[in-house]
């Protein structure tokens, strides 16, 4: 599995506080394990972000990313209320 990181994520993942950083590599290597761990409440998104899927990094903060063939494609990361407006 090709994990790829879109500009807007690494512009999004830099603002992020230093915790976050961390808890995102952490969830990310679960993720490569078992990408359906209870741990990342790994779930399909609706409406607007149809075709998207989410994980939980952190009580309130998100991941949003999209599964292509054998790629994953991280296109943003936020609170939930930056993400989901």
């Amino acid at each position: 599995m090709n994990i790829l990181l879109s500009k807007r994520f690494e512009k999004m993942f830099e603002k992020c506080p230093r915790e976050i950083k961390l808890k995102f590599i952490e969830r990310l290597k679960i993720y490569r394990y078992d990408k359906y761990s209870p741990a990342l409440n790994n779930h399909p998104l609706t409406v607007k972000l149809k075709g998207y899927r989410s994980i939980n990094i952190s009580g309130d903060y998100r991941a949003i990313f999209k599964e292509k063939n054998r790629e994953v494609i991280f296109i943003a990361i936020g609170t939930h209320s930056q993400l989901y407006r």
